[in-house]
């Protein structure tokens, strides 16, 4: 298996030094994206710079820069919660505020059950009641991916094109998809020290049922935001949420 500490990250700092006492932020993107594009390119990274946070900026293992998974087993729910503690590990950081988006939410939730010690504050957006990869055929997806042709499941035809747009990474893709299937969501009792802020877009299909995660969660809070899964990620009210939840 490979070395969880090898995860591409980028660690960004204030210019006048981070805010005294706060740990770092983890940012955790979402599905086939990685940490530059939904945190850097929406001005999310930079707004908590600007407020005086160290923000640490991984991508998760078979996105963006990091290496491809050998097998589903290192990208199940646990191997990707397993590479963001060495990652912590590796940063010297004994504990981190997250803020994460989408498969980052689900990934961040399993963090916290694994360590609930080390999760401080959360902001969890694009968040389901459910594993969304769940009902996805694997073979199919494999086949479709290789060239065999289009699945016949919607679903399934739906994420063998969102992964064959991503060229040479769609075989860690499929694995990581594979991973996920075979540790599927269920959401317990909310692990970490405070529980989370859930923000989810007004129009974001995919988090139909958010209601079942906070009957799990009791006091938590949730915030509705403009737009659909990928709108709600850019948009202001996103920023503005982050930057108040985390303010210290």
């Amino acid at each position: 298996m490979r070395d969880r500490a090898e995860l591409a990250v980028r660690t960004l700092t204030p210019e006048r030094g981070a805010a005294a006492a706060a740990p770092p932020v983890l940012l955790l993107h979402g599905f086939g994206s990685s940490g530059h594009t939904d945190w850097v390119e929406t001005g999310i990274a930079a707004a908590l710079t600007g407020a005086g946070r160290t923000v640490v900026l991984p991508d998760l293992r078979g996105h963006g820069n990091s290496p491809a998974p050998a097998a589903a087993r290192e990208v199940t729910a646990a191997g990707f919660a397993a590479d963001l503690l060495a990652l912590l590990d590796a940063q010297g950081a004994r504990t981190a505020d997250v803020v994460a988006y989408s498969l980052g939410a689900r990934i961040a939730w399993e963090l916290a059950a694994t360590a609930p010690d080390r999760v401080e504050r959360a902001v969890l957006g694009g968040l389901g009641p459910a594993e969304p990869f769940e009902a996805v055929d694997v073979d199919a997806l494999r086949a479709a991916v290789g060239g065999a042709g289009e699945p016949r499941d919607p679903l399934t035809a739906a994420v063998a094109g969102m992964v064959r747009a991503h060229g040479e990474a769609a075989p860690g893709l499929v694995l990581c998809v594979e991973g996920l299937r075979s540790t599927p969501f269920r959401p317990t009792a909310w692990a970490g020290a405070t529980p989370p802020v859930l923000v989810v877009g007004q129009d974001d299909m995919l988090v139909r049922g958010t209601e079942q995660i906070l009957g799990v969660l009791g006091a938590a809070e949730l915030v509705s935001v403009p737009g659909d899964h990928q709108q709600a990620l850019s948009g202001d009210a996103f920023r503005h949420t982050v930057l108040r939840v985390l303010a210290r």
